[in-house]
């Protein structure tokens, strides 16, 4: 499975919008250089207050570009760092991956996808509803998240849009994405 990069994004802050940049570094074990939120511990200040020691499962957010296109057609305007991605992806349905998928971007990096993002209220700074439409139901009715997939850096690198994403899934029985 193969997808590409459209953008990549980071804010030094922690802040929810992410500011699109040529190039991001990626640094093992501990996310986006220069990003708030890159560390071997939870960076993210809800988890950080709930569990500081605990490891970073969420060190690179990545988005899929199909979703802008879906959010348009329901009157949301969405553009690259706004939902607070580091990855903005296309050609990858990063939502049915499983837990312990192998992402390979570019030259050199290489990315664990640990789970899945969970839609916070912070979202409606970007838009009224946007948050609600960002949850929706599978066949089963189980919930379905929308707000993109969290992964660990196994090996660092810069990444830049129009890099290969080269995607290796883990040995099976897959395990379902959880909200890390």
């Amino acid at each position: 499975m193969l997808g590409t990069v459209q953008s990549v994004s980071l804010n030094p802050e922690h802040g929810f919008h992410k500011t699109p940049r040529q190039s991001i570094r990626l640094l093992a074990g501990l996310g986006v250089e220069g990003d708030a939120h890159a560390g071997a511990t939870a960076q993210h200040l809800y988890r950080k207050r709930l569990t500081p020691d605990a490891p970073n499962l969420a060190q690179v957010h990545f988005l899929h570009m199909e979703l802008f296109t879906e959010m348009a057609a329901r009157g949301f305007t969405l553009e690259p760092g706004i939902m607070g991605e580091n990855v903005l992806t296309r050609g990858i349905d990063l939502l049915t991956l499983p837990t312990g998928a192998i992402f390979r971007i570019g030259p050199d990096a290489v990315v664990e996808i640990s789970g899945i993002r969970d839609p916070c209220k912070q979202i409606e700074a970007v838009a009224t509803g946007l948050t609600q439409a960002l949850f929706d139901r599978d066949a089963e009715g189980q919930i379905v998240r929308k707000a993109g997939i969290m992964g660990v850096v196994l090996a660092g690198g810069v990444v830049t849009p129009g890099d290969t994403i080269e995607v290796t899934l883990p040995e099976g029985p897959f395990r379902r994405l959880e909200v890390v």
